[in-house]
């Protein structure tokens, strides 16, 4: 049995993990801030109706999952952010 194929999300997931790092109250806010321009959040909506409709063309297809993979590492951010908050205002 082959052992399952390494991936990118794999290594982000332990690089923002919550027993990684310590995340300073500073840093987690900072992190809390980072999101999509205007402009892409605009693109992605444009490239979701498309790929609903299937009306969606093969290199739309690849940039809509290039934004989808960046939106999930920036949901892995803002998670490990908000714990790293929550647990900061517990411990005073």
């Amino acid at each position: 049995m082959r052992a399952k194929q390494l991936t990118e999300d794999d290594l982000l997931q332990r690089i923002v993990s919550a027993d990684g790092p310590r995340l300073s109250p500073d840093a987690a806010r900072s992190f809390l801030r980072l999101k999509f321009p205007a402009k892409d959040t605009a693109r992605i909506r444009q490239l979701l109706r498309k790929n609903n409709a299937g009306t969606i063309d093969a290199d739309e297809r690849i940039a809509l999952e290039k934004y989808l993979r960046v939106g999930q590492f920036l949901d892995l951010l803002h998670a490990r952010a908000r714990v790293a908050l929550a647990k900061n205002s517990h411990a005073k």
